[in-house]
């Protein structure tokens, strides 16, 4: 009697269900302002078809690629078999004047195109935006090694230009400006903080700004301190704003100001910090005002505080310093 672990159970399914399940599908576009014959990527006279991934990776195609460096035989050697692409380095790649000059890593990344579904058409292929700097600079290397004729000198002149119009760290940034892409991800990154620090509902407020926050404030600026009050001078809350808020993330202290918004009476019902989720943003939010403690307390002087901040938390973009007012008003804790 056949042993029951060797038995294969039947699969309720036809040939083309189970062809499609094992068959890798493309990665989709994730953002399809570029690609388009209306918005390519323009580095001097090149311009080539580009487009972020739903995995963020930054393709160029094989064909705009090679067009960009101005050459016609370009792609694989069986131009009617694209899916066997992956098997052999490029027909440009493997002639005899450049094939020396391509690295190991260069070449298994050329053996092994990106296939992508553009925004429209049939399925294309391409290479990682990085690919393009590497071709580039194996071109002009075999040119410096005296390995080019006259014949490739136009491909090395196309070579050069490209290399003059982006560095290997920009080419990413070249992507994505084209692309739009950029002002997605800041969108994207500055929610995904938002998430991590905040919560949608207001905590129970517990004391999180110890007493010698303020007590070295005035120190410093040489006032009188009342541990007893919680009266303070306005500018103080905007001092903390600037110290603790603006330095955690980008933006946070608007998102906090959306969230907890000043009421009729001119003031906020809530504390900021009441905002901050306990499992990350709170814990974060103390540690970050453990270390500005630290740093007042170490200062001798206000000047010197300021330039040890701006050291140690460098700000998330520029903000106005606000005057000393004498105003009063209740504060952050």
């Amino acid at each position: 009697m056949p042993d029951d672990k060797n038995l294969i159970e039947p699969i309720d399914a036809d040939f083309d269900m189970v062809a499609k399940a094992m068959t890798p599908s493309a990665p989709k576009v994730l953002h399809t302002l570029a690609g388009s014959k209306d918005r390519p990527l323009k580095i001097g006279n090149a311009e080539i078809d580009c487009y972020v991934l739903d995995d963020e990776t930054r393709v160029l195609s094989q064909r705009g690629m090679f067009k960009g460096l101005g050459v016609t035989r370009g792609g694989p050697r069986n131009a009617n078999e694209p899916s066997q692409t992956g098997a052999e380095i490029p027909r440009f790649a493997s002639q005899k004047w450049l094939e020396p000059f391509i690295s190991k890593d260069l070449e298994s990344a050329l053996k092994s195109p990106v296939f992508f579904q553009p925004p429209a058409g049939h399925t294309g292929y391409g290479y990682p935006a990085e690919v393009l700097v590497d071709v580039c600079d194996a071109i002009i290397e075999a040119d410096k090694q005296g390995a080019t004729t006259e014949r490739q000198a136009p491909i090395v002149a196309n070579a050069m230009a490209l290399m003059r119009g982006f560095a290997k760290t920009g080419i990413i940034a070249l992507v994505d400006e084209v692309t739009g892409y950029q002002d997605m991800r800041a969108k994207e990154a500055l929610a995904d903080i938002f998430e991590k620090f905040l919560s949608e509902e207001r905590q129970k407020w517990t004391k999180t700004f110890p007493i010698d926050f303020y007590k070295e404030i005035y120190r410093l600026r040489g006032w009188d301190f009342k541990p007893w009050s919680t009266k303070r001078p306005s500018v103080v809350a905007h001092w903390t704003d600037d110290f603790v808020y603006d330095r955690l993330a980008p933006q946070l202290t608007e998102e906090l100001r959306k969230k907890n918004p000043v009421a009729d009476t001119g003031r906020r019902k809530d504390k900021h910090h009441q905002w901050f989720n306990p499992e990350n943003g709170h814990p974060r939010l103390r540690e970050h005002i453990s270390g500005v403690i630290a740093l007042l307390r170490a200062a001798e002087t206000w000047e010197g505080f300021k330039r040890s901040l701006n050291r140690a938390y460098p700000k998330f973009g520029d903000t106005i310093e606000l005057p000393l007012t004498g105003g009063r008003s209740e504060i952050d804790d």
